[in-house]
């Protein structure tokens, strides 16, 4: 759903508001897994001769690299040490930017010519959700901005009442909530993903 008229670009942005994007370590997921599968057809090809018998009966390391290492062994040890570390520092990071919270960038508008009015992501969620949740049917209301301050979006989540409209209540919300807030943002277009749940622990979702 969008506010106001989005631009071209807002259905490849608009995914943001969806859910958080996982692309980049899918990629990277899938370049290591190609990776080691280039390396492990490599050494099933090598043992079974495809190299040629006399290849399959050598070590894997050419006499020349062990000569090599035996030669410097303090320095291949630093090496290999320094890689290692190299290696757990990447993890590390790879593994505090997949459980890091989401951004919640501020919505940035122009005011002027010269002149730039920035609303943060907490006020933007607080009137959000307030219009929201004025709504007859709605007994609960969340919003939150996400994305970043160049392409944001904004996640809007509400629990339906036991007595709720379900049509109505997915007519208003574009209509009212989200009108409110394009007019609010002077005409800015911001893609917005809604979620409709059924207020209750076991009941079923509504989405």
């Amino acid at each position: 759903v969008g506010l106001d008229t989005p631009p071209p670009q807002a259905g490849r942005h608009a995914r943001r508001a969806v859910a958080r994007s996982a692309g980049r370590d899918r990629w990277l997921v899938g370049l290591v897994g190609v990776v080691l599968l280039l390396a492990g057809t490599g050494a099933a090809l090598l043992a079974f001769g495809v190299f040629g018998t006399g290849r399959a009966q050598r070590s894997v390391l050419d006499p020349m690299i062990v000569d090599a290492l035996r030669a410097q062994p303090l320095l291949w040890r630093i090496v290999a040490i320094v890689g290692g570390l190299l290696l757990l520092v990447l993890g590390l990071l790879w593994a505090i930017r997949s459980l890091s919270p989401e951004r919640r960038p501020d919505l940035a508008l122009d005011a002027g010519a010269d002149t730039t009015l920035t609303v943060t992501a907490a006020a933007v969620a607080d009137a959000v959700a307030g219009q929201a949740r004025a709504l007859p049917g709605i007994s609960r209301a969340r919003a939150r901005m996400v994305g970043d301050e160049r392409d944001p979006a904004l996640r809007l989540t509400v629990w339906l009442a036991e007595d709720a409209d379900v049509g109505e209540v997915c007519r208003r919300i574009p209509e009212e909530v989200l009108a409110a807030a394009t007019d609010a943002f002077g005409g800015r277009a911001l893609p917005v993903a809604v979620r409709i749940e059924a207020d209750t622990e076991e009941g079923p979702r509504v989405r």
